[in-house]
């Protein structure tokens, strides 16, 4: 073996061995994590359900469950913070409106996906670029928000995320703008108890509140009932959000925006089985190819220009946002034709927003500035 042989060698053997050991170490530390988890009082809540002129609040604190009930005279009822969500909260009335397919005349957009219980992040975030106050409260105006998806799922705070943005909608609309929260493939997931990604702090929660996790979140749950409202794909003038993409065969499905929410909201909480097997929910389902999970936008050589504007053509809009596929930054694809707003907050460290102001398209960092995108 030659000098530059063995030298090739010795790099690789060594880059391996790293690797190893990087695996070895990721590998050791699942247990300790779940085993502090275990350990640790855990504070989550509150978890409400509509009863009958009331509302039941379940929160666990320092790992106990406080129960409480409270009587709905009328209508926001007001829910005082204990542990968890560290804000009261305003209860609206059980809604049984259809998802939101689109919406016209918006001036500004921001948006972001894929938070997955990073709400420290997002708070951030948000509150850097003037989405948000300090005190957690819209300050938008007019604009909108769209979280394209994936609020369930890996971080801590899951529980405070969805409050945020449940408290947010109505700030919102009261100030003349909305909250719009797409279901991910992570929110069928939970809510057909696929449980893989799930936080060990929420099994613990509903091993306490003696529930399994997917129940806290069932029809007659605050949260379980708002999430049923939700739209999948939702269109603001010329752009199409979407959490995974919408790929070429999805036409073939003869299904408009309309049809493809409604679907989506007939199908949440049956169990997996019955939505991989039922020819009505199996197509928006697939793995790889539905709305909730494509990801072939950012698949070298699976699309090109040509393809992504037929499906734009076919959608009537002139972009597409997607997050799902997780990237370093908000990044735009196919000349712009594609944005992707997966900016890897579940990671927990860094993350960005889109803005979509008056027709120009920026970044909006965790500083606060803005770039042009």
């Amino acid at each position: 073996m030659n000098a530059f042989a063995r030298l090739l060698s010795g790099c690789l053997l060594a880059t391996l061995a790293m690797g190893g050991a990087a695996f070895a170490q990721e590998r050791s530390q699942e247990p300790a994590e779940a085993e502090a988890v275990a350990a640790t009082s855990v504070q989550d809540g509150p978890y409400l359900s509509y009863g009958a002129s009331q509302v039941q609040a379940q929160w666990v604190c320092d790992g106990e469950v406080i129960r409480k009930t409270f009587k709905a005279r009328r209508w926001p009822l007001r829910i005082p913070p204990r542990c968890g969500y560290p804000d009261p909260i305003e209860v609206r009335a059980k809604a049984a409106a259809e998802p939101t397919s689109s919406v016209s005349g918006v001036d500004r957009i921001v948006a972001l996906s894929d938070i997955h219980g990073q709400f420290d992040l997002a708070v951030r975030l948000l509150q850097a670029n003037h989405v948000i106050d300090q005190r957690l409260r819209w300050h938008y105006g007019s604009g909108h928000l769209v979280v394209v998806g994936d609020v369930f799922d890996r971080g801590p705070r899951v529980t405070e995320t969805f409050w945020l943005l449940y408290q947010l909608q109505q700030q919102a609309r009261d100030a003349g703008g909305d909250v719009h929260v797409l279901l991910g493939n992570h929110e069928t997931m939970v809510l057909y108890d696929d449980l893989r990604y799930v936080n060990p702090k929420y099994l613990r929660s509903a091993e306490l509140l003696g529930k399994p996790y997917p129940q806290l979140y069932d029809a007659d749950s605050v949260l379980g009932a708002w999430l049923r409202t939700l739209p999948t794909m939702l269109k603001i003038d010329d752009l199409l959000f979407v959490h995974g993409g919408i790929e070429p065969g999805h036409f073939d499905l003869h299904l408009d925006r309309d049809a493809v929410n409604a679907r989506y909201r007939q199908s949440l909480g049956l169990a997996k089985a019955t939505v991989k097997q039922d020819p009505l929910f199996a197509p928006l389902y697939d793995g790889k190819t539905s709305p909730i999970w494509y990801r072939g936008y950012f698949k070298q050589g699976e699309l090109g220009q040509n393809d992504v504007q037929t499906i734009l053509d076919r959608l009537g809009v002139s972009r597409i946002v997607v997050g799902h596929t997780s990237m370093e930054h908000v990044g735009a694809y196919f000349d712009g034709r594609v944005i992707a707003v997966d900016s890897s907050i579940k990671e927990g460290r860094s993350g960005e927003l889109l803005f979509v102001e008056r027709g120009r398209l920026e970044r909006g960092m965790l500083d606060g500035k803005r770039v042009p995108l």
